[in-house]
């Protein structure tokens, strides 16, 4: 699966997928990251991409010329890609979507910044918009790199196993039970007998309780009646 990224700030992109899981996917092929800079496709002499908003207003507007450039680029080499921009406005990302857009093979990530981007360029180019929550962020590259994160771990191969992604939050609707690792005991706080057990029908059978204790507390809206 590919991967495109438009930014203004490629470095903060580089630095997260050339590390951990990521980096090893990129490596086996699983998926392709390209990261493209905005500002690379200006055509103002000092390479500006902002400017001030229409109407008047605080902060500063990403102007259409540099954003369209850069995907007019991207579309030449990628043109089944589908371009995502990241907003408050778009829907939330959830689970049950990352598996959806797992199933893409290309898809473009636009990353807005400063107060956001000439409308234009959604009515133009943009396919969907998408949110990671109900907050605003200085900039779409946190959410960009949220989605690449969410949706590559439901890519066959990028984990190390299939159990890890099955075996999570949100998988049967519920939360995750608690983990524990050595040593049995630390500072006074045991792990739970069943784990050492050696029984893995109990440990199952815990587990499942475990999770619906924990969502009926910290998520009940989760909960399917």
């Amino acid at each position: 699966m590919v991967f495109n990224i438009m930014t203004l700030f490629p470095d903060i992109i580089n630095a997260y997928v050339n590390q951990s899981i990521i980096k090893n996917a990129i490596e086996n092929e699983l998926i392709q990251v390209n990261v493209h800079n905005i500002r690379d496709y200006s055509a103002n002499k000092h390479k500006k991409v902002d400017d001030y908003p229409y109407g008047g207003g605080g902060g500063m507007i990403m102007t259409v010329q540099p954003i369209y450039d850069c995907y007019v680029n991207i579309k030449k080499n990628n043109p089944s890609t589908k371009l995502i921009y990241f907003s408050p406005k778009g829907k939330v990302l959830n689970n049950k979507l990352s598996y959806e857009y797992a199933k893409y093979d290309n898809i473009t990530l636009l990353c807005g910044h400063y107060e956001g981007i000439d409308e234009r360029i959604i009515d133009m180019i943009v396919d969907e918009e998408i949110s990671i929550g109900d907050y605003v962020l200085t900039g779409g590259e946190l959410p960009a790199l949220v989605f690449l994160d969410s949706v590559s771990r439901k890519i066959d191969g990028v984990l190390s196993s299939q159990d890890n992604v099955q075996d999570e939050s949100f998988e049967d609707g519920m939360l995750e039970y608690p983990q524990y690792t050595r040593p049995a005991e630390f500072n006074g706080m045991k792990v739970p007998d069943v784990l050492l057990s050696g029984n893995h029908q109990n440990i199952y059978k815990w587990r499942k309780e475990q999770s619906l204790e924990i969502t009926k507390k910290r998520r009940p809206d989760l909960m399917k009646f």
